[in-house]
């Protein structure tokens, strides 16, 4: 979900799909829907929707892959279109790769990616370096066997608490300085044992 106060022609939601798509559509798009719904995306017969965000236009894309890539892109290289459209590549995938999380990239914030193995790990978004939409991106985290591979990113700041629940129910509440802040091509640390 979105929270949304006013529609303007201002504003854009953005979205991700797990087969690498992206898609941009102005927020007014959305204004009037119907008892049963509206069309957002047009989506393949394989393919979901990962994330929305809400932007202004101008701000830069994070899109992280299962197997430990990301892409940055500027936001402007994504062209609007209509409700129904499906949208543009916004990262290559190889083999059974898919998208897990998609974020809207400020360098203040830090990244932070975390595996199906309990591990993760902040990065600075400024060492995501600035690449063309539909590429394969750079090194965001090493998948192994000991941690697995990426299963959500969220940037977020020093200052915030993050709860990890685990598919079995169990939750726990961790200061986000209390998770490293380390390099893009590295594993992580321990967060939550499973």
């Amino acid at each position: 979900f979105v929270p949304v106060r006013n529609f303007d022609n201002r504003h854009y939601l953005i979205m991700a799909t797990k087969n690498g798509t992206t898609k941009k559509t102005e927020l007014m798009a959305y204004s009037n829907p119907r008892k049963t719904g509206i069309v957002a995306i047009t989506l393949d017969e394989k393919d979901e929707l990962i994330n929305v965000e809400m932007t202004d236009g101008s701000q830069q894309i994070i899109l992280a892959t299962q197997d430990g890539n990301a892409v940055r892109f500027e936001e402007s290289k994504v062209r609007p279109t209509g409700r129904s459209a499906q949208g543009v590549r916004g990262v290559s995938l190889k083999d059974n790769d898919e998208v897990v999380g998609m974020e809207v990239a400020s360098d203040e914030k830090t990244l932070l990616t975390v595996t199906e193995n309990g591990y993760g790990k902040r990065t600075q978004i400024s060492e995501y370096r600035l690449t063309n939409r539909g590429g394969s991106g750079v090194i965001n985290i090493q998948c192994s066997d000991r941690n697995g591979k990426v299963v959500s990113i969220c940037s977020i700041t020093g200052n915030d608490d993050i709860i990890f629940i685990s598919k079995n129910g169990i939750i726990i509440r961790v200061p986000s300085a209390d998770i490293s802040v380390i390099g893009r091509n590295t594993q992580g640390v321990k967060i939550m044992k499973l």
